[in-house]
């Protein structure tokens, strides 16, 4: 297991970082909601092996970036990206973002569209989609309905519908466990709050997007391939995998991305 062993002080956390090193190319990997860097090693280590400098961390109140120090918000995640990037100094980075890493990936895209070199979305929500009322009335409802949940029941269930293989479920229930469920519905709502409907706007770098092909969270099986067909690029569909694709096939995933990473020096398609 990698050991953030590093840590950069922001806003009352100490967000923990582990940075492989190295002249390749940097991609950063943000997790999802509830997870930790864990999600990600198995790309940690095919990805290192094949020269990249890989950078993985905990969002402020997850894994080992934790106290939370202040309340977790879509702005206050962003800036904490965009802050451990200025940090390390990292030259065009390859954002790489599971669920609500997804949406943070996007938001920081959206708003430095110079900083990132390219951009992989892993079971996430399209953050700029249009929104039928039957969505909006869902994403009202969501987080009402996941209070009701009793704290001890969170875990379980939510590892439960995230992903198919066994392992997968035990790390996502270690990881979800270390979340209060009161701290739980904040981040919950944060990854709401990305969801800003902008028809007009398309991916300004290279996009990759994954999803598994039993992902059953919110409306991602339905909107990944309408974004897909909007961006004028094909979606990669897991086999077998649920929601946390790269856990639950990662080979599978870590395949896609580096066949990806090896046409982000070609120009984006124009339109």
């Amino acid at each position: 297991m990698v050991n953030l062993e590093s840590e950069l002080p922001l806003h009352g956390c100490a967000l923990r970082y582990d940075d492989s090193g190295g002249d390749g190319v940097p991609i950063v990997f943000s997790h999802g909601a509830g997870a930790d860097h864990v999600m990600f090693e198995a790309q940690r280590e095919h990805l290192h092996a094949q020269g990249h400098r890989v950078v993985l961390w905990d969002m402020r109140g997850h894994g080992s970036s934790r106290p939370a120090g202040t309340r977790f918000t879509a702005e206050r995640a962003t800036a904490d990206l965009l802050a451990l990037i200025e940090h390390l100094a990292l030259d065009r980075p390859v954002l790489v973002g599971q669920s609500l890493g997804g949406n943070l990936s996007q938001a920081v895209v959206r708003r430095r569209p110079d900083l990132a070199r390219a951009l992989i979305v892993i079971g996430a929500a399209w953050n700029t989609a249009p929104l039928s009322w039957q969505e909006r009335l869902l994403l009202k409802a969501a987080a009402p309905s996941l209070a009701m949940i009793p704290a001890r029941n969170l875990p379980r269930l939510m590892a439960e519908t995230s992903a198919t293989s066994q392992a997968t479920r035990a790390d996502a229930r270690r990881a979800f466990s270390q979340l209060p469920k009161k701290e739980f519905l904040q981040v919950w709502r944060a990854t709401v709050d990305f969801l800003t409907p902008d028809p007009g706007y398309l991916t300004p770098v290279p996009l990759c997007l994954i999803r598994g092909e039993h992902d059953r969270t919110g409306n991602i099986a339905a909107s990944m391939p309408t974004w897909a067909r909007a961006e004028g690029i094909d979606e990669i569909v897991i086999a077998g995998a649920g929601h946390i694709a790269n856990q639950d096939a990662p080979q599978a995933v870590n395949k896609a991305i580096e066949a990806f990473l090896h046409t982000v020096s070609a120009p984006k398609r124009t339109r």
